[in-house]
């Protein structure tokens, strides 16, 4: 069955959403940073996938990352740099959103630096063998914070958290 996302809005530019995953906070941080698992979980419906995912583990590395839909061919992506890298505790990243065009090469990098982005800090707190994700996303802008909420952010989360719940349970049954 799946788990509630806890999904709020402390202020006008944040959205923070909560989750709690019956797993060890070190399989969660490793879903969360290591491109082969990243590719399984964060997809959302079953309708889309992640064909590009690169990951530079380090303060100042870059992440990308192309989402596809099986149906359509349509994409978008996601892209932004570590600020701050606590292993298996804390990770502060940049973020902005980009459309790609169909003839657009999946591996392209984008555009560095197009508008200020969203700053997204992730804690993991772990509790006997739960660990309680908490994801704060602050936006650049109230305008903003209301455009990523009404595109289905939050249900997209709850089905990627839920994929993320099978994989770890996999995980944890070997």
């Amino acid at each position: 069955m799946p788990k509630p996302v806890d999904v709020t809005t402390p202020s006008d530019r944040e959205v923070t959403v909560t989750r709690v995953f019956d797993a060890p906070a070190q399989m969660v941080w490793a879903a969360h940073t290591r491109p082969e698992l990243i590719q399984r979980w964060l997809v959302g419906s079953e309708d889309w996938f992640m064909p590009y995912c690169k990951v530079d583990l380090r303060v100042g590395g870059r992440y990308r990352y192309i989402w596809q839909n099986k149906h359509t061919g349509g994409r978008f992506g996601s892209y932004g740099e570590h600020q701050e890298i606590t292993p298996v505790e804390r990770l502060v990243t940049s973020e902005q959103m980009d459309g790609l065009s169909l003839d657009e090469q999946i591996n392209d990098e984008p555009a560095w630096g197009e508008g200020e982005p969203a700053i997204n800090t992730l804690t993991l707190s772990e509790a006997g063998a739960k660990t309680t994700l908490s994801l704060i996303m602050r936006y650049p802008s109230k305008d903003l914070r209301d455009m990523a909420l009404q595109s289905g952010m939050s249900d997209g989360m709850a089905m990627g958290y839920d994929l993320l719940d099978d994989f770890l349970a996999a995980q944890t049954d070997r």
